[in-house]
């Protein structure tokens, strides 16, 4: 249910951001018809931060023009899921190999302690912050590989993965593996195993896809 903004984000950064978690929990549905009027009022904020707000999540692929209907909610496709993967199979290796001479003793505990926290909300069940725990541990390496294009890039795909992961993240039994496999590869990254992490990163993808794919199936 959407709530009503407050300071300190901009209204526009607020309404993007409330949007687009009720585009991502389900709450509104691929084909839904969006108005400018409607989410401002339930925003409590005027038309302005909402159309912005709009113009961006419409660029960035999650709303389309729909002829008379106006902006509406892009369905889920597939294939652009598929596109995501197969380019985070390569990137995200290639981040765990810059990562790897860069992590500091600081840097070991803050991974340590996302792998924790990220196992603490599935125990929890917390899915919606156990998402985001796995976004700040990705994140993580993408920061430390200080290659600002894989953190900027990676960013934005992860706001498209967030459709379907959620539904993998209704599965208990299927996230506590994902931190397994997170801590599996910060161990191998801390033993300067450049090739082994980036391999261990590879299949952590590839098993996130499958497991992704598997829960779509369930769902339709």
């Amino acid at each position: 249910m959407l709530e009503s903004l407050k300071p300190p984000k901009s209204l526009v950064d607020q309404a993007y951001e409330v949007i687009l978690d009720a585009i991502c929990d389900g709450t509104f549905k691929a084909g839904e018809r969006l108005t400018q009027e409607d989410i401002a009022e339930r925003l409590n904020v005027s038309r302005q931060p909402v159309t912005h707000a709009l113009a961006v999540l419409r660029m960035q692929g999650f709303l389309e023009q729909s002829g008379r209907r106006g902006l509406t909610v892009t369905s889920v496709e597939p294939s652009f899921f598929e596109a995501i993967y197969q380019f985070r199979s390569a990137v995200e290796p290639l981040a765990v190999k810059l990562a790897i001479p860069r992590l500091t003793k600081q840097a070991i505990l803050h991974g340590r302690s996302l792998i924790e926290h990220g196992r603490n909300l599935v125990i929890a069940e917390e899915s919606r912050a156990t998402l985001h725990a796995d976004m700040d541990f990705h994140s993580f390496i993408y920061d430390l590989s200080g290659n600002p294009l894989i953190a900027e890039t990676m960013r934005l795909h992860w706001r498209h993965l967030r459709r379907s992961m959620g539904e993998v993240l209704r599965h208990p039994g299927m996230t506590i593996s994902v931190w397994q496999e997170h801590s599996r590869i910060l161990e191998c990254m801390i033993r300067g195993d450049s090739d082994g992490a980036a391999e261990l990163m590879r299949r952590h993808l590839v098993e996130a896809h499958d497991r992704v794919w598997k829960m779509q199936g369930v769902s339709d």
